[in-house]
């Protein structure tokens, strides 16, 4: 390889951005690797009145009460039960601690700029307010989640709130 090869894939590679792909039902999503704190299994969450029912519950993480989140609920697809496949991805949004429920976690892949389309409007079902855009890989679609944008003010708020009356 030369110099000026080992440099532009060097470049390459620095605009590339990493996400960990997760699924909910038949579709594959990704967030910013970033944003991740850590993946573990489901656990039982202690419930809290009055919350969307998005809101899960909430878990004790080491010290710290962590709401929890069902992206299905909160992207409106169909309840499933939860089984051994069912994980939390602890994440960080907005200096909070929130864990979100998915089907499974697959894998960590890079996506260069280019690999990177905006996000369509997809209508009623699923707010286009806090995805990023489409990822393509070879055959993969991937639909990239603003882990930012996932909560509106108010439900942060709420969450906030579930996290302290816990």
């Amino acid at each position: 390889m030369s110099p000026q090869a080992s440099t532009d894939a060097l470049v390459n590679d620095a605009a590339s951005s990493e996400y960990l792909v997760f699924s909910l039902g038949d579709e594959e999503y990704a967030v910013d690797i970033l944003k991740v704190q850590e993946i573990r299994g489901y656990e039982n969450v202690t419930r809290i009145a009055n919350v969307p029912e998005f809101i899960k519950g909430v878990t004790n993480l080491r010290g710290v009460i962590v709401p929890i989140i069902d992206l299905r609920l909160k992207f409106h697809l169909d309840k499933v039960e939860y089984g051994g496949q069912t994980v939390v991805i602890v994440v960080n949004v907005d200096d909070r601690i929130v864990g979100i429920v998915v089907d499974g976690v697959s894998d960590v892949m890079s996506l260069a700029p280019d690999q990177i389309k905006p996000a369509p409007e997809f209508g009623v079902t699923l707010s286009s307010d806090y995805l990023s855009g489409i990822g393509s890989l070879e055959d993969r679609m991937l639909v990239l989640v603003d882990i930012e944008k996932l909560l509106t003010h108010e439900e942060m708020q709420l969450v906030e709130r579930t996290a302290e009356s816990a």
